[in-house]
């Protein structure tokens, strides 16, 4: 019997740190769920921005945002081009669990990975939450081993160490995802 988790958005939460108070932005959303869950921690002392690349992505984030009765700000911009300030951002978290950021070209990888060090205050942190690769059973079930994500592929961590991210570390890979940080040197 399978037993199902009271908050299945629960680990996301944890591995993020989001606060009370704390100025958050997604980019990409692949859920609308995990993005309210969020932007619910910051309360009403925080703030809380999805900038999404499509208009399907902005329903999600709308949609979730509403089901969750929370407050997101949300903007339509490429993540090359974040239309935040600079330093405005406690926590940037990055949801590839959909591959967005896995189908971008390398170079547009990197002005993405800048325009998040670009909108964190110094000691800011940048989540990068990617689908974790299928081996084994899953994989049998799914038809075959997946391409890793950028995440799970160590590409993450290499980019944001690239591009002047410090302490970057794969926090954890469980419940199919993982997730990759790192901070903003103060």
């Amino acid at each position: 019997m399978l037993i199902r988790r009271q908050d299945p958005y629960l680990l996301l939460v944890s591995m993020a740190g989001v606060k009370m108070g704390d100025r958050l932005v997604q980019v990409g959303c692949a859920h609308g769920g995990r993005l309210a869950a969020l932007a619910g921690k910051v309360g009403l002392t925080g703030r809380a921005v999805a900038v999404v690349p499509d208009s399907e992505a902005a329903a999600r984030a709308t949609k979730g945002a509403a089901d969750a009765g929370v407050l997101v700000e949300l903007e339509t911009a490429p993540p090359t081009r974040l239309p935040i300030d600079d330093g405005a951002c406690d926590l940037a978290v990055v949801d590839d669990t959909a591959g967005f950021v896995s189908t971008m070209a390398s170079g547009e990888r990197v002005a993405a990975i800048r325009e998040l060090l670009r909108v964190l205050r110094p000691g800011g942190r940048a989540i990068i939450v990617g689908a974790a690769s299928r081996s084994g059973l899953a994989a049998w079930l799914k038809g075959g081993e997946s391409a890793p994500s950028f995440a799970a592929s160590g590409d993450a961590n290499t980019a944001l160490q690239t591009e002047g991210f410090k302490s970057v570390r794969t926090l954890a890979e469980r419940e199919g995802q993982v997730f990759v940080e790192g901070i903003k040197p103060r």
